[in-house]
């Protein structure tokens, strides 16, 4: 299944890990994580264990690295929920 699979970021944590598939699966982007077994476990892990690879289809490889450049740019945030909290 993951053939067609490529990477399109590598983070460290399986919990941002997982915010970051949400957030492509909510633009219909398929992801699978692929991690140490260890840090799964353990819920924890340290450094190469702690890495967590994000993959995506290839076709959709390029989509997936602007939803991530958006993302760490900060531009994923519904500005008026911010206003609401402060």
């Amino acid at each position: 299944m993951t053939e067609n699979f490529v990477v399109a970021e590598t983070v460290s944590g399986i919990l941002e890990a997982e915010i970051i598939r949400g957030m492509l699966e909510a633009q219909e982007i398929d992801v699978v994580l692929s991690y140490e077994a260890a840090a799964a476990i353990y819920g924890f892990g340290v450094g190469r264990s702690a890495r967590v690879e994000i993959l995506v289809p290839k076709e959709m490889l390029s989509e997936a690295q602007q939803c991530l450049k958006d993302y760490h740019g900060g531009r994923l945030v519904d500005e008026t929920d911010v206003q609401d909290q402060g």
